[in-house]
């Protein structure tokens, strides 16, 4: 190998056991220079605004937000450990050798596992509040939700360790060179996961939002048809309130642009399409994780009273958890 070739290798000393340098990244430079970083930064600072107002004001503390707390936290992860990674991946070398890249492909897996699983649980949670609204209290606690998440993190690591056991155990497996980090899944595994990780959460959100939507237009409905304002209080207690109908419709949305970026990466992933198509549909989907908190901005008031106290440091003040921002 001449000199002129091995300057393209990530290991010039090591001759052909060295992977060549990533070269795809010049025909995508604006997505990887520009639009990624980007993301990436706004992915974190605005998802730990919303960790930070969960924790700190006494008021978010409800089952609901206990779960957006969850989906934050996912996202957090992801913008701080794996997409600044994955970007740095796609215009150099992997230079940290293979145990570091396992634990990244299980840290990414566990991200993902978890982000479906939080949305499932917040499907489960509107269905609830809507549908059954009477006994929603006492059905949808903050000691559940606290279980399930804990549930749903276990599963997801515990899952994402079934489909990575021969990596975790074996990390040199994967790679054919020194200087790549990628992971593969067997065929059963990969079966596995799209049946846990797509097909199955994918299901269950839409049937049970389905659900949320028809009576949840049933009740604006009836609420609508009623002339008399005494009517309108003596049937309340059967019907979901105004909010919980709001939520609904501000989580709906938060589920729906999960599903559009969650999809495509899904199908492109199981149609094996070409590098760069994968790599535009795996931006879409880290692009979820920076759209959800402005959504909640966007919706819900109590959160950008609740971003504003902390962008302005009133949360540095002694009892500012206490603050009322309903």
């Amino acid at each position: 190998m001449d000199a002129e070739d091995q300057s393209d290798l990530c290991f010039p000393h090591l001759g052909n056991i060295s992977c060549s340098k990533p070269t795809s990244y010049l025909s995508q430079s604006f997505l990887f220079i520009v639009l990624q970083p980007t993301t990436c930064i706004f992915t974190v600072l605005l998802n730990l605004l919303v960790v930070i107002s969960i924790s700190h004001f006494r008021q978010l503390h409800t089952p609901t937000n206990l779960l957006l707390l969850s989906l934050a936290v996912s996202d957090v992860l992801l913008g701080l450990v794996v997409m600044p990674i994955v970007i740095t991946m796609s215009i150099s070398c992997w230079l940290l050798g293979e145990t570091a890249c396992t634990l990244l492909c299980y840290l990414t897996f566990i991200c993902q596992s978890a982000s479906v699983g939080n949305m499932v649980l917040i499907s489960a949670d509107r269905f609830v509040a809507i549908c059954d609204p009477l006994h929603y209290t006492a059905k949808v606690t903050v000691k559940k939700i606290q279980l399930c998440i804990c549930l749903c993190w276990s599963a997801a690591v515990i899952h994402c360790g079934i489909l990575l056991k021969e990596e975790l155990a074996h990390p040199e497996i994967d790679n054919a060179c020194l200087g790549e980090c990628v992971c593969h899944i067997d065929i059963i595994g990969g079966i596995l996961d799209i049946i846990v990780n797509f097909l199955l959460p994918l299901g269950i959100i839409v049937i049970l939002y389905t659900r949320v939507f028809v009576v949840a237009v049933s009740q604006a409905r009836a609420v609508r048809s009623h002339d008399k304002c005494v009517k309108l209080q003596h049937s309340a207690p059967f019907r979901a309130k105004k909010s919980e109908l709001k939520a609904a419709k501000t989580l709906g949305i938060v589920v729906l642009v999960f599903l559009m970026c969650f999809c495509p990466y899904n199908i492109v992933s199981l149609m094996a399409y070409h590098e760069n198509v994968m790599n535009y549909v795996t931006y879409l989907y880290s692009l979820n994780s920076c759209v959800n908190p402005l959504i909640y901005a966007m919706f819900y008031p109590c959160f950008r009273r609740a971003f504003k106290n902390i962008v302005t440091l009133r949360v540095l003040q002694p009892g500012s958890c206490d603050t009322n921002i309903l």
